[in-house]
Order: C-alpha cells, then structure tokens, then sequence
C-alpha cells in the first residue's frame, strides 16, 4: 500500500517548499507551504506566521496528512504512484474535485469522496491510463477555471506544467 512521506516530499517541491506567499491574484491569498489562508483559515499554523514565526515543518506534515492523504483514503491505493498523483492533485486543486475527477474516469458515482467502491476501482485500472485520463481532465478543469476568471490566466501554463510533471 502506498506511503504518504514519498508523496508529501514531491508535492512539497511543487508548492515550493516552506515559503509564505501573498500574491493578490491567488484566490487562496496568503499561502504558507502551500497551505491557504483563505480556505484553511482555522490550520493552527497560522498563529505562528502572525506572531511574526514559521510553524514546524511537523504541523505542515500533520495538516496535509489529515486534510488530504488520509481524507482520500491514499493508504489504501496499491500503486504509490498513483497515491502520489492523486495526492499532488488533491493539494493543488482540491481533494473533492480531484475525487470527483477520478470516479469519472473509472466509472464511479462522481460524489467528491473517495470511498469502498472508488478504491477498488482505482486499484483495478491501469496505473497509466488512469493517470493519463485523470490529467486529461484535469487540464480541462484549469482551462475552465481560467474561461470563468481571467485573471487566473497568469496561472495556466505552470497548472498545465504540474499536471504534466505529476503524471509522469
């Protein structure tokens, strides 16, 4: 069964590791190690950015641990690569959008949470159409992202980048 640490290391790269950022075009707003402030506003981490601190690299890990791998299920997946993408996916788009998409692709009741039935289908797909049909569609959810809200544009193309980078 799949591995969180493998997972959570690959996905930090692509968040850029431990940095705060406050760009006014993201629509998750002040971000630390990835984590928004906007739709996290309750992560204990955040009295420690505003007392002018870094939260402890244990209580990012302990965050995405609860709030993403163990939400989905990703223990429970066979293929660490998959676990791996469907985590990295789950991070950079959101865990019931990312569930939505991956019951889509393997016949599952889209509902956002990855239960039973979606696991044992996932297991049972080849881990490279799997991956193949799921960036698929998640490059198409960026270009509707984008479609809906302009300003998301200056976004695109390193979406588009992570996608492909996580699926390979």
């Amino acid at each position: 069964m799949a591995d969180f640490i493998p997972a959570f290391t690959a996905t930090m790269a692509a968040e850029g590791g431990y940095k705060l950022t406050n760009d006014p075009d993201d629509r998750g707003g002040q971000t630390y190690a990835g984590i928004s402030r906007r739709y996290h506003p309750d992560w204990a981490g955040w009295t420690y950015i505003d007392s002018g601190d870094r939260p402890p690299p244990s209580m990012v890990r302990a965050f995405y641990l609860k709030k993403f791998w163990n939400k989905m299920h990703l223990s429970d997946v066979r293929s660490q690569r998959v676990a791996n993408f469907l985590y990295g996916s789950a991070v950079n788009l959101d865990d019931r959008v990312v569930a939505r998409l991956a019951q889509t692709v393997v016949g599952a009741t889209p509902d956002g949470v990855i239960g039973p039935i979606t696991l044992e289908l996932i297991n049972a797909a080849s881990a490279n159409t799997f991956i193949a049909q799921v960036t698929v569609a998640k490059i198409a959810r960026y270009r509707d992202i984008v479609t809906n809200d302009r300003t998301q544009m200056k976004y695109l193309l390193g979406w588009i980048n992570r996608a492909l980078t996580e699926a390979a």
